[in-house]
């Protein structure tokens, strides 16, 4: 009878472990853009637009855009819309493959940082693009979604930390052990 109170014990803990550790391994992942991955364009593109599975928010300077050869295209202020974040792009360069990277905060308040690829079929010129180029104006970001840039604001805005869930895990494991004992205990 004290075999089956211990392999229940230990068969509770596990499961407690388990279903602690996927919210906390859970990540916010890109689920489409505009341009999309790999796409060939022979426009060059006046803002990005990321879709994330979970709202994410923004960091100071969150987005790039390089050439292969490493020109930069001027990047505007970007915006996010819960999933959603839209960035205006001034292009300027050589018809190659370019990289858009970005680093934001994922909604558990991890930071996640990615890149996209894209290849330009024709060249843009800074002059071609002057009168199409999106507005200096900034772009206001959601109120509904800040940009936290200390930790002490990111771990405020990000809901439930990755740290209280790894607390969560301990203290499950420790009375798993202190069942387990108990009944050893009583065993003998």
């Amino acid at each position: 009878m004290n075999l089956r109170r211990l392999f229940g014990a230990f068969l509770l803990a596990v499961t407690g472990l388990f279903v602690l550790a996927v919210p906390a391994s859970a990540h916010a992942e890109l689920e489409s853009s505009s341009p999309a991955e790999g796409a060939q364009l022979a426009t060059a593109p006046l803002e990005i637009k990321l879709t994330f599975n979970e709202p994410v928010r923004l960091q100071s300077d969150p987005f790039k855009v390089e050439g292969r050869d490493g020109t930069s295209w001027k990047v505007g202020t970007a915006s996010a819309a819960g999933a959603l974040v839209t960035v205006p792009v001034t292009p300027a360069g050589p018809a190659q493959t370019y990289t858009v990277t970005y680093n934001l905060i994922a909604q558990d308040g991890d930071n996640m940082t990615g890149a996209l690829h894209f290849t330009l079929t024709a060249p843009v010129s800074p002059a071609t693009t002057s009168s199409s180029a999106p507005s200096s104006s900034p772009v206001s970001t959601n109120p509904a979604a800040p940009t936290p840039t200390t930790p002490a604001a990111v771990v405020a805005a990000s809901g439930f930390p990755a740290w209280a869930w790894i607390l969560g895990a301990i203290v499950i494991v420790l009375a798993a052990a202190v069942v387990v004992l108990r009944l050893l205990k009583g065993r003998r």
